[in-house]
């Protein structure tokens, strides 16, 4: 039924073979600057392509400050605990998203709210969020607190659904007016944009991740970017086991983590980073043809939403129901071409069964009919 599928994406990237879903590509400086790392013998989280890093990180994305974290969660974990999250406070974000969204607000004794997605960006959605705080939320101490459960909605996570940007100007305007943090996790949409701002630059802090499948990877690292110094110097320092500098004495005056980057992962990204523009648009010359191939088909190729620049990380299509999703599925992998659903809708997972939630009508309509498709840098 999906042989036609399954000829053109090969047609893309290969007639032989198994074709992934996202590959990483390396085509500029990795080995040499991999060599100069290890001459240099700084292969841990000290190093000068650490510091490289995060100064050409935050020019790309227009951030004034960014932070090297071992992974996208780690750096969410410091951004929510930055936010004052703590042990029963509630933190609200979309069900649909990667474990590690809610993970990171468990990691700080936190608890998720989940409130639907917006059918044009499968993003957070300000309608679902406004008419939530509108029904639960009050305001006592400039601080923001759950009518039906007691506690305080610290922080709202939004996160930018396969490189689609959500609408988050309506999100931070929606946030401020409640008195809460708007942190955001914008781990899959390095090189997005929406209304010719990066992703991660609107709310007091964005997190990115660079694991082996991201458009531009360390084999691992992630990314806490900000406009605020006081911001940053905390992450660093929490991030870096809270140690006081001293030049031969330990000493940490607070409980921090061991999640700086290791400079051999920075030294990757370092020489990712010098090709990331020729990767943006590489992609899209992919996506759009997906687009023009899609265009007649019965299924619907996601579009990146109005006002928004796409780093298309993972082409996506929407099937007629779940039985045509499970169909397309077992087809296209039996034939060597990685395709992959939705996560789990995260309301769904036991540890988070129980946390209060919205409507999920969009989420659940998503999840019956979201493929991802092959969208490697072709």
């Amino acid at each position: 039924m999906f042989d036609d599928v399954v000829d053109f994406v090969r047609s893309l990237y290969g007639k032989e073979g198994p074709i992934p879903l996202h590959k990483p590509f390396f085509i500029g400086n990795e080995k040499k600057y991999l060599n100069e790392c290890v001459d240099s013998t700084f292969v841990s989280s000290v190093g000068e392509f650490v510091d490289k890093f995060e100064v050409k990180i935050a020019e790309f994305t227009g951030s004034k400050y960014a932070v090297a974290t071992t992974n996208g969660t780690a750096a969410l974990h410091i951004a929510l605990l930055l936010s004052d999250v703590k042990k029963d406070d509630e933190v609200i974000t979309q069900p649909l998203t990667f474990v590690a969204t809610c993970n990171a607000i468990n990691y700080c004794g936190g608890m998720p709210i989940f409130v639907d997605v917006d059918k044009e960006t499968m993003g957070l959605s300000p309608d679902s969020l406004n008419n939530f705080l509108k029904q639960y939320a009050i305001i006592k101490n400039d601080q923001c607190i759950n009518k039906k459960t007691g506690k305080k909605i610290k922080a709202c996570v939004p996160m930018h659904t396969f490189g689609h940007p959500c609408k988050i100007d309506d999100i931070k305007l929606i946030c401020e007016n409640y008195h809460i943090k708007l942190i955001e996790d914008a781990s899959q949409s390095v090189g997005s944009f929406f209304c010719g701002k990066h992703t991660g630059t609107y709310g007091s802090m964005g997190v990115f991740s660079f694991n082996g499948n991201k458009i531009i990877t360390g084999g691992g690292g992630g990314c806490i970017v900000t406009d605020d110094k006081v911001l940053a110097d905390k992450a660093k320092h929490i991030s870096t086991t809270a140690k006081i500098p001293h030049q031969w004495e330990y000493s940490h005056d607070m409980k921090g983590y061991n999640y700086r980057m290791p400079n051999i992962n920075a030294a990757l990204l370092v020489a990712q980073l010098e090709n990331l523009n020729k990767l943006l648009k590489n992609k899209r010359v992919t996506a759009m043809s997906y687009r023009d191939y899609f265009n007649d088909k019965p299924y619907l190729f996601f579009e990146e939403p109005s006002n928004c620049k796409s780093n298309y990380w993972l082409n996506t299509i929407i099937m007629k129901d779940k039985d045509q999703r499970d169909l397309f599925l077992r087809e296209s992998n039996s034939r060597g071409v990685m395709t992959r659903p939705l996560w789990t809708v995260m309301s769904k997972l036991n540890m988070y069964q129980d946390a209060h939630c919205s409507e999920l009508n969009n989420t659940y309509w998503f999840e019956d009919r979201v493929v991802n498709i092959p969208s490697s840098y072709n």
